[in-house]
C-alpha cells in the first residue's frame, strides 16, 4: 500500500491536485489556509487586506516575540475595516477553502491543523473526503489514527486546544500501527525551526504514547524548517513530512 502524505498546505491548491499521483490513498494533516506568509510577505489573508508594508511589520513584532505589540497593531487594523474583523476574514477563508478542496484528490484522509477552522470544513467536503481528529481509520489491514489541531501558544491561531483536551484525543486514538498529527511530540529536535529560529509547541500526550503503545510511525507536519526530520524513538520512526507549500511534493509511505 502507498500513501502520499502532506502536511501546511497554506494555500499551494495547484500542487494539491496532484498529490496522490499514483497512490492508494492521500493522508492531509492540516494547515490548509494561508493567513500569513513568512517566506513572501506579500502574500496571505492579512496582507489580502492591509497590504505588504503591515504584513513586513507583524511578521518582525512576532519574529520578534512582541506579542502584545502585534496584538495591539492586529487590533487596529481589524478595527479600521468596516463591519469589523469576522466578515472579511471569513470571505477570504471561504474563497481559499473552496479551491482547496475542489484540488483535494479523492480518496483522502484529513485532519485540521492549528491554523485551520473546523466549523467552515463540511460545507466543502466532496464525496472520497474522510474528516478524522481523535479517531481511527483502518486501511490495508493497518489502523491509522488522526490527531489534529495545536496547543495553545502565543500566536493565538483558530484550532489551539488546551494539553488536556489535545490529550483526550490521543488516548482517544489508543495503539494504532500509524499515528497522524498536525503537530510533533515534544522532542527538541523536532520542534526547533531553523529558518524562523524559535521552538514550537509540541505534545507530551504524543511522546507518552508513542513511549507507551510504539507505533510503526507517526507523521506530522507544522515546523517547517525542522532541525531534524526523522527521529526514531524505540521502534516508532517520527517523521515531519514537509511543508507541502515549499515544495509542493508529498510524502510516500509504502506499508
Amino acid at each position: 500500500m502507498r500513501i502520499h502524505v502532506v502536511s501546511d498546505v497554506h494555500g499551494r491548491a495547484e500542487a494539491l491536485k496532484t498529490a496522490a499521483d499514483g497512490a492508494d490513498a492521500l493522508f492531509c494533516l492540516g494547515d490548509l489556509i494561508l493567513f500569513l506568509d513568512y517566506s513572501d510577505h506579500g502574500r496571505g489573508i492579512f496582507a489580502e487586506l492591509f497590504g505588504q508594508e503591515n504584513a513586513d511589520h507583524l511578521i518582525d513584532l512576532r519574529t520578534r516575540k512582541r506579542f502584545e505589540e502585534a496584538r495591539a497593531f492586529t487590533r487596529r487594523m481589524w478595527d479600521s475595516l468596516e463591519g469589523g474583523a469576522w466578515p472579511h476574514i471569513e470571505r477570504a477563508v471561504r474563497r481559499q477553502y473552496a479551491e482547496l478542496f475542489a484540488a483535494m484528490p479523492t480518496p483522502a484522509y484529513l485532519t485540521y491543523g492549528n491554523v485551520d477552522l473546523p466549523q467552515m470544513w463540511g460545507d466543502y467536503l466532496r464525496e472520497g473526503h474522510h474528516v478524522l481528529d481523535g479517531e481511527v481509520v483502518e486501511l490495508g489491514g493497518l489502523t491509522f489514527g488522526f490527531v489534529g489541531g495545536g496547543l495553545r501558544t502565543e500566536y493565538r491561531t483558530p484550532y489551539e486546544l488546551d494539553d488536556d483536551v489535545y490529550a483526550a484525543k490521543v488516548a482517544a486514538v489508543g495503539a494504532v500501527d500509524v499515528l497522524c498529527c498536525h503537530i510533533p511530540p515534544s522532542v527538541p529536535d523536532l520542534l526547533y525551526d531553523t529558518v524562523a529560529r524559535r521552538f514550537e509547541r509540541g505534545s507530551d500526550a504524543l511522546l507518552e504514547a508513542i513511549h507507551e503503545t510504539q507505533p510503526r510511525y507517526v507523521l506530522f507536519g507544522h515546523v517547517h524548517q525542522p532541525l531534524a526530520r526523522r527521529v526514531r524513538i524505540g521502534r516508532t520512526e517520527c517523521v515531519n513530512v514537509g511543508h507541502f507549500r515549499g515544495s509542493g511534493v508529498p510524502y510516500v509511505l509504502s506499508l
